[in-house]
């Protein structure tokens, strides 16, 4: 198997990718005012969960079972952050949790609040590199890292 895959390697170039997404995201977040929806923030949970499971598969490589968590860790994902894109893309519609209308204000320190609160809508994207949403670019880094697990997966499995 290529050097490059190895599932050593692979934990290294993972936890990597995981952690420069998470600063990433922060970063556009608070530098550039780019504000984080909820799906957004969700999105982030599945990047510090693969940063503890590759230090645990890093530590014990000669136990696949780290593999097929890391595999399962970026396949929801790449289903959260296609659900995501769908949104954007007005394929699927928003839940609840994504809209900023659904506010009850009876007196003006909640509006005053809910204003200072207030999380842009699923479908509104804040922020793109090379015309793609950041639930796009998080899409297809799912899928490729979910691929290259499988690959190493049916390697090691065939050793």
């Amino acid at each position: 198997m290529n050097r490059l895959f190895n599932t050593k390697n692979f934990y290294l170039i993972v936890a990597l990718l995981s952690i420069f997404t998470l600063i990433s995201a922060v970063y556009i977040e608070y530098v550039f005012g780019a504000k984080a929806c909820k799906l957004c923030l969700y999105q982030r949970i599945p990047y510090v969960f693969a940063i503890f499971v590759c230090f645990f598969g890093y530590s014990n490589l000669k136990n696949i079972l780290w593999i097929y968590v890391l595999s399962l860790t970026f396949l929801s994902s790449f289903l959260l952050s296609g659900y995501h894109t769908g949104i954007e893309n007005n394929i699927f519609a928003e839940f609840s949790g994504c809209t900023a209308n659904n506010l009850n204000i009876t007196n003006k320190e909640d509006l005053l609040k809910s204003l200072s609160e207030n999380t842009p809508n699923c479908k509104d994207v804040m922020f793109r590199i090379f015309g793609l949403s950041l639930a796009t670019i998080n899409m297809f880094i799912s899928a490729l890292i979910v691929i290259i697990s499988l690959v190493i997966i049916r390697h090691e499995k065939n050793r």
